[in-house]
């Protein structure tokens, strides 16, 4: 008997963060406990955050379950012969009441070699913006490791890093290696390799509530750092009901569809694709049945699903592997 596959959704992973706020219930509708909530992992099979199918005949099945059953069905053949039954991508949504630590991520050679991972090469979605709100990315100009431990050393890293206003709808690509933080008052959508490795540079000196500060990695950092001025801020178009390219890098390639009305889509079995809703609502009609979804939503369609129909008003970040 062929297996009948659908649009597939999740149960959100949430994570308690010393930044965290209270925006992915009221902007997102995510069933958060906690007021200090920073992110809603969407998508994972980092080990012990495994996503949980949510809906239909899978619903209480893992996403590593699935893929370890079916691989090219759920990945896609392309996929599946480049990363096996590893899924590759992490899905995250982001609220930062406070600012983030400065961090860094190592690149695929020296993740491997230290931790036995992917690096993180990631690209972020601004959803929501209060005034005034910021990212650091990389440096303001060409550095050196000796500028950055000397500015470190004397709580100035700071004077040193880029920084930039955001609102909504700015898009960010952020290359392993790139020194970067997000500020207050942000909603953010994350995509990123599937990798946990974070290297902490500068915390603000904050503490949490048994009054500790957090472990920073100042020397793993050195070697993973990228102290070359860099353009992280993505230019896109945004045609209505078409697939306008955003960022399109080895390791995923993501498009906005604004859409309204009715889109047709054919795709041709090499990948899965994610689409994560930004703003509005839509459904997706497979085998002539409907989907409904929401702001906040992700739906990971399977690599077998070749031929659905995007209906509604919303604003999509379209994901899959080129």
């Amino acid at each position: 008997m062929q297996t009948k596959f659908y649009p597939l959704q999740f149960t959100p992973i949430l994570k308690e963060r010393i930044w965290g706020g209270e925006k992915l219930q009221t902007l997102l509708n995510k069933s958060i406990s906690s007021p200090i909530t920073g992110e809603s992992w969407e998508l994972s099979t980092v080990t012990g955050d495994v996503s949980v199918v949510s809906n239909g005949a899978f619903q209480g099945r893992s996403l590593t379950e699935l893929i370890e059953q079916q691989p090219e069905a759920i990945l896609g053949t392309k996929v599946f012969q480049q990363f096996g039954t590893q899924f590759p991508l992490l899905f995250k949504y982001l609220d930062a009441r406070e600012d983030l630590s400065i961090q860094v991520h190592p690149n695929d050679a020296l993740a491997k070699e230290r931790h036995n991972s992917f690096g993180k090469t990631e690209m972020w979605y601004v959803m929501q913006a209060d005034p005034k709100s910021r990212l650091i990315v990389g440096f303001k100009e060409d550095s050196s490791p000796a500028e950055y431990v000397e500015k470190l050393d004397k709580s100035e890293l700071l004077s040193i890093l880029d920084t930039k206003e955001v609102q909504k709808g700015d898009v960010f690509f952020l290359e392993t290696g790139t020194v970067h933080a997000i500020g207050a008052g942000l909603v953010i959508a994350e995509i990123q390799q599937t990798s946990d490795i974070t290297y902490r540079l500068y915390d603000f000196d904050r503490k949490d509530a048994a009054g500790n500060t957090r472990e920073l990695h100042v020397d793993l950092a050195l070697e993973a750092i990228n102290y070359q001025k860099v353009d992280t801020q993505q230019s896109y178009t945004k045609i209505k009901n078409e697939s306008n390219v955003m960022v399109d890098c080895p390791y995923f390639t993501t498009n906005l569809i604004p859409l309204e009305g009715q889109v047709e889509v054919n795709k041709n079995g090499t990948s899965f694709t994610v689409y994560m809703v930004v703003e509005g609502s839509c459904s997706i009609e497979v085998n002539g049945e409907q989907h409904g979804y929401k702001t906040g939503d992700t739906i990971l369609i399977p690599a077998a699903l070749q031929l659905f129909t995007l209906s509604g008003n919303a604003s999509l970040l379209e994901i899959y592997i080129s």
